[in-house]
């Protein structure tokens, strides 16, 4: 498991809304949605190699690249297959977090690393405080998981032709 990390509340706005606005999970916010979202987040810091989360930990937070690089790893039988890198301005964990599963795979910083980090309470709890943008947040990360799912059957379905024997 991996520990606790101390997440700090962000304070500069200018540094950070350049960053929201590149994210696919905000789009079509307005700025005043924005700020709503800014005050929910808070900050990580990690090391080369330190681990965000590990495979088969419950998801406790969406997370977003403002520096460095995270890399998914998912252990298979215990051969760690890497499957994506995360850079400034990615998103990830939405959908573990809003489906309530486990992560399928870790996250590891593969350099000095600073995440925007969105709890899952603060964001369920926009549901009560604020349900239009809780649904249009919800219907971005169902939009996100789409794209990522199409993404995917394309490369699986590559790999499925090209391991196909030549006639």
């Amino acid at each position: 498991m991996s520990a606790e990390k101390q997440r700090l509340p962000l304070l500069d706005v200018e540094k950070v809304f350049p960053i929201l606005n590149q994210i696919s999970i905000l789009g079509g916010l307005d700025e005043a949605q924005l700020f709503v979202i800014f005050r929910l987040l808070e900050s990580e810091t990690y090391r080369p190699g330190e681990v965000v989360f590990e495979q088969g930990e419950s998801p406790t937070h969406i997370r977003i690249v403002s520096r460095g690089r995270v890399r998914i790893v998912e252990d298979l039988r215990g051969t760690p297959l890497e499957l994506y890198e995360f850079r400034v301005g990615d998103c990830f964990g939405e959908t573990a977090v809003i489906g309530i599963h486990q992560h399928t795979a870790s996250a590891i910083a593969m350099e000095a690393t600073e995440l925007l980090v969105i709890p899952r309470d603060k964001l369920f709890g926009l549901y009560d405080s604020d349900p239009k943008l809780f649904g249009m947040l919800i219907l971005n990360i169902a939009r996100e998981a789409c794209r990522r799912l199409n993404k995917t059957e394309e490369i699986m379905l590559h790999y499925a032709l090209e391991g196909e024997p030549r006639r």
